[in-house]
This record gives structure tokens, C-alpha cells and sequence, in this order.
């Protein structure tokens, strides 16, 4: 099983190094193969679009045309990278002008041959949930989780066409494969304010204490994203009002840990709020 790999801004060189790291360890265990698209650009997330509906999907058609050149479908972990390459080959289809006008604008050929797809699509729909689990040899036995999958993955529903909208299910049965307790709670799909990291620091604040306290309030431990966005604003921007403040956890850093990766402890460093002494009481490190 083989896909074309957009690592995007964030995982290749940014805040996410950890979440890319993680990622090709779990696809390496379960032998997915990632071939890195040769000479991928920014997405356009979440400026581009905005400021340009051309210029916002010749960004992602670059993309796509480059990996329609591998003959791959693409793989990626950000959701935001990942609505605007989906969101551009959707839009592709259904908008005859941009369809005649996007292969000039990116200077090559595109014809959305191949699918965009989320790895955490792709982990759980391509792998049988008990091949997952036989590769378990630390588990997470004990560890209450809050999965989070905020408003990108599953939005809109007619372009992702992946799980749930209001109440996704592919996390929590993953982590409950890996032995861990994910928990129900209301805030799984709430927006962190992503988009508002930088202009509107007030409101993210309030979104992510709103989150933070939701999972709080039934009991988890740690919260499981499988965002770059989510990870900067919940880990950076929580006020707990008392309480401890919450890790964050990418869900490919849970998946390479239990599955034995050796580079596990390493990639838990780079978190602010350090999750290293909840998982070393589980004995699961």
C-alpha cells in the first residue's frame, strides 16, 4: 500500500515535527509506504483562500498535479492542508470554468484522477482494527482519553465524505485498540479557533479553556488530536482555573508509543504541557 506524502509546512519544518515523526514510524509498523511528493508547495491554509479564490486552489491543484504525476493518492495529518487539497479537487469537479482554467494557472496538467485522503482515514478504514491491535506491545491500558477531532476533518461532509460529522468514531476505536479508555464528550468536534490563532487571541483562549474543561469534566487524562492547529492552540493556550493543565497528544505519537517505536520518549519532548509523567505512571514509558 503505497500513497504520494504532502507533509505540509507544519509537520515537515514547523510546530508539527513530532506528528510527522510519529506518522512514518506507525506507517512503517503497518507497512504503509509514504513517497514524499517532489517539490510540494504551502497549501494555502488559511490565508490563501481567503485572500484569492484562484490563486487559493492553484496552491493545492500544484499539489494534486504533482502527485497525479506518481499515479498515487495522497496521504496526509493536517487537517487544514488536507480541506484545501479535498476542497480543491472537489470544487474541480463540480466548477467547469475553474476546471478549464486551473492547468494553466499551475502550469501543468490535472484531471483529480487520485483521492486526498487523511491518515487517520486511511489507518482506520484500510486496516482491520484487530491488525491494529495485534501490533500493541505497550498498551495503554488505564489512560483516559478525550479524542478530539475538531470542525476539519469531518467538514463539510460532501467534500471529507469521512466518519461522523457530529459524532465521529474512528479515534476513540483506535485508542480503544491500543488498550486505552476513550471517554464520550461533548466537545469533540468544537472548534478550537485555528484560524484565529494570531488575530484573535481572546477568543481562541475561550474556545480552548471551553474544550480543555469539557474533557476535564468526564474525567480525561489527555486530550488526542490528530491536527497541527488543534495541537498549537490546546497545548499553548489553556487556563485551567485551577486545574492541571491537560497534554495534548497527536494520535500516531499514542499509536508509535504503543506499538514499541524507539523514538517515542523524543518526540513527547517537544510539548509544552509535557504528558512524560501521566504515561510513565500507566507504565506505558
Amino acid at each position: 500500500m503505497k500513497y504520494a506524502y504532502y507533509p505540509g509546512c507544519s509537520m515537515e519544518s514547523g510546530t508539527a515535527k513530532e506528528y510527522d515523526q510519529s506518522v512514518k514510524a506507525v506507517c512503517q509498523t503497518l507497512g504503509l509506504e509514504l513517497e514524499e511528493i517532489p517539490d510540494w508547495n504551502c497549501c494555502g491554509a488559511s490565508s490563501g483562500h481567503c485572500t484569492n479564490f484562484r490563486l487559493g486552489h492553484a496552491l493545492a491543484a500544484r499539489n494534486l498535479a504533482l502527485a497525479e504525476r506518481m499515479d498515487m493518492d495522497i496521504a496526509l495529518g493536517c487537517p487544514a492542508c488536507y480541506q484545501r487539497l479535498k476542497g480543491t479537487r472537489h470544487e474541480f469537479n463540480e466548477n467547469a470554468q475553474l476546471r478549464e482554467e486551473l492547468p494553466d494557472l499551475i502550469c501543468m496538467p490535472y484531471q483529480a484522477t487520485h483521492d486526498v485522503r487523511h491518515l487517520l482515514d486511511i489507518i482506520y478504514s484500510d486496516f482491520d482494527i484487530e491488525e491494529i491491535r495485534a501490533k500493541v506491545t505497550r498498551p495503554l491500558t488505564g489512560l483516559k482519553l478525550a479524542c478530539y477531532y475538531g470542525c476539519f476533518i469531518v467538514r463539510p461532509p460532501k467534500v471529507v465524505q469521512f466518519d461522523d460529522l457530529e459524532n465521529p468514531q474512528s479515534m476513540d476505536i483506535l485508542m480503544g485498540a491500543l488498550g486505552a479508555e476513550p471517554l464520550d464528550w461533548s466537545a469533540k468536534v468544537d472548534c478550537c479557533g485555528g484560524s484565529l490563532s494570531l488575530t484573535k487571541r481572546d477568543i481562541v483562549a475561550k474556545l480552548v479553556s471551553d474544550i480543555a474543561d469539557a474533557a476535564r469534566g468526564v474525567g480525561a487524562e489527555a486530550i488526542v488530536t490528530a491536527c497541527p492547529l488543534c495541537m498549537a492552540n490546546l497545548d499553548t493556550r489553556q487556563k485551567p482555573n485551577g486545574d492541571k493543565a491537560l497534554p495534548i497528544l497527536y494520535f500516531t505519537e499514542l499509536m508509535g508509543i504503543a506499538f514499541g517505536a524507539a523514538d517515542g520518549k523524543g518526540w513527547l519532548q517537544k510539548h509544552l504541557v509535557s504528558p512524560v509523567a501521566l504515561l510513565a505512571s500507566r507504565g506505558i514509558i
